[in-house]
């Protein structure tokens, strides 16, 4: 290795690297500076001296230098090729690199670092850029999450700076924690363009080389196909993922596995960033480049968020009351406060009266939730549900169970109908299990769930455990839940539960199953149980 500094497996950044403790034998002190880093003191290109190491990438070692001509602390990134690589290879990283300051040159924005100058020392490209005083954000998720208002803030941020380079011709290619910088007064960086590509310009890429960090990888440029700003939309998804759960949901471990869970895993919904958030991530991390939302849907999405507005005040006169007239307000009312009372009391009672009768027309039973359907389905499992109105339907008559998925792909509910007759014709043992107590029932489920394995639908490490329930409707039940990994999944991998009620009839021998899929923590599981306690409690079976 020569004087082109930095180390093979670096990570590709400018981050500032946190204060040594005192007494840290890992951590280089000034007094032996000189010895650990030869580099410091020299001056490139006749007036940056450098200082310090900051960091060191895939391509270069960025130095913390100053600029004696205006008299400005700078940082400088080095090229960075060891000794036994071709000239060709050599020539690429310098051409690479030359790209990256031509990039970043060309995007005028503040959360892009700036480019000041461009060296030629020994042949090699120097890049000197502002100094960014802070910490990468991926330094700041190794020590907590954010919370999803700071997450869409630094988001913002992101999305601004990659809407200028897709306005300007670059893509990114390489949006992750390691390249977001966190600066000072509240300022986000994006740096390291090092694999950016500009619009009209050829490619550098080696063949058969992959260039970037596969787990915030798109899956178009998985599967080579051209990419677009839509793969920096995906990449910035991911990172917003990561701020909220602290790791990526595709990060598998080893590469093939990762670029596989890129292709075919559908991630679980951040559970420390529910609602608006999530769905926007969610969204981001569409398959398809063209389901993906725009970058204005997205900013849209992130300043609600980040930005959320306050109740707006009420309506005062300059003398400090509020006017005289309204136009909701007889007008022998006004003046009348007490009167006014009564008569906004009396309306507040009718408009709620009102909502019940919309939700619940003939006020039988309880009146179900805003924006939820009461879905019949005698024909097949022989009950009504109700489930939120925008979930995907899918029936299955010859297994009787009726599905309902909804649209983020987190939740997904069952409702099965079972008989002897049903068993017989769905089985192929010779002596199919007749429907037995709800008890019963739920233990064969567990062992049921306990032992799928070596199929499409398999669990790893089943743990299923059942209970005796409260009746439903006069009948007996009892409950199954099944905590899993998805088959091939590892123990950094989350997990899934199967949360199962079983209701039987043992005067019809006829047994209901109503099943949830859902994340087993977090924010996610709190309204997975929610929402089946909502389901059972609008089920309607219709038993003889």
């Amino acid at each position: 290795m020569t004087n082109d500094g930095g180390w093979a497996s670096g990570p590709t950044s400018y981050e500032l690297q946190p204060p040594a403790p005192a007494g840290n034998p890992y951590v280089p002190t000034q007094a032996h500076t000189a010895t650990a880093d030869p580099g410091v003191g020299r001056v490139v290109g006749g007036r940056y001296r450098l200082i310090s190491r900051l960091g060191h990438g895939g391509m270069g070692t960025v130095w913390k230098a100053r600029d004696e001509v205006v008299d400005r602390d700078v940082a400088v990134k080095e090229p960075r090729v060891p000794d036994n690589v071709p000239e060709a290879m050599r020539q690429n990283v310098h051409q690479r690199m030359q790209r990256e300051a031509r990039a970043a040159a060309r995007i005028d924005h503040p959360s892009v670092v700036t480019v000041h100058d461009v060296v030629v020392e020994d042949g090699r490209p120097w890049i000197v850029m502002e100094l960014v005083r802070g910490r990468s954000l991926a330094d700041q998720l190794a020590e907590g999450t954010l919370d999803q208002r700071e997450a869409a803030r630094v988001g913002l941020a992101v999305l601004g700076a990659l809407t200028a380079a897709h306005e300007a011709g670059v893509l990114h290619r390489d949006v992750k924690p390691d390249n977001v910088l966190l600066g000072r007064n509240d300022r986000v960086v994006l740096t390291d363009f090092g694999i950016a590509t500009i619009e009209g310009e050829q490619g550098l890429t080696e063949t058969g080389a992959f260039v970037g960090s596969p787990e915030y990888v798109a899956p178009e440029r998985v599967l080579g196909q051209r990419p677009g700003p839509e793969s920096d939309l995906w990449s910035l998804g991911v990172v917003l993922y990561t701020a909220a759960e602290g790791m990526s949901p595709f990060r598998r471990s080893n590469t093939q596995a990762t670029m596989q869970a890129i292709l075919s895993a559908d991630p679980q919904v951040p559970a420390r960033g529910a609602g608006a958030f999530s769905s926007i991530v969610m969204q981001l991390l569409r398959k398809e480049p063209a389901a993906r939302p725009t970058a204005a849907e997205v900013r849209q999405a992130l300043e609600a968020v980040a930005r959320p507005q306050a109740p707006q005040p009420s309506v005062f006169t300059s003398a400090g009351a509020r006017p005289a007239g309204s136009k909701w307000v007889p007008p022998v009312l006004h003046g009348n406060r007490k009167a006014q009372w009564g008569l906004g009391v009396g309306v507040v009672a009718v408009a709620t009266a009102a909502a019940l009768l919309i939700v619940n027309p003939f006020a039988v039973g309880p009146a179900i939730p805003l924006h939820w359907k009461v879905r019949d389905e005698p024909e097949i499992v022989k009950a009504s549900i109700a489930v939120p109105e925008d979930y995907v339907k899918e029936t299955n008559a010859d297994k009787g169970w009726v599905s309902f998925r909804d649209p983020s792909g987190v939740f997904t509910l069952y409702l099965t109908r079972e008989t002897d007759e049903k068993r017989s014709k769905n089985t192929s043992d010779s002596q199919p299990k007749e429907v037995a107590s709800a008890s019963a029932e739920a233990e064969r489920i567990a062992e049921a769930q306990k032992s799928r394995k070596g199929d499409w639908t398999s669990f790893n490490e089943p743990e299923a455990t059942t209970a005796e329930v409260s009746r439903f409707q006069g009948m007996e039940a009892a409950e199954v839940v099944t905590v899993y990994r998805k088959s091939g999944d590892g123990e950094k991998d989350p997990k899934s539960v199967w949360r199962t009620r079983v209701i039987v009839d043992e005067a019809e021998n006829t047994a209901w199953l109503l099943e949830l899929r859902m994340p087993a923590a977090g924010q996610a599981r709190k309204d997975g149980d929610k929402l089946f306690d909502d389901v059972l409690k609008y089920l309607k079976i219709q038993a003889k």
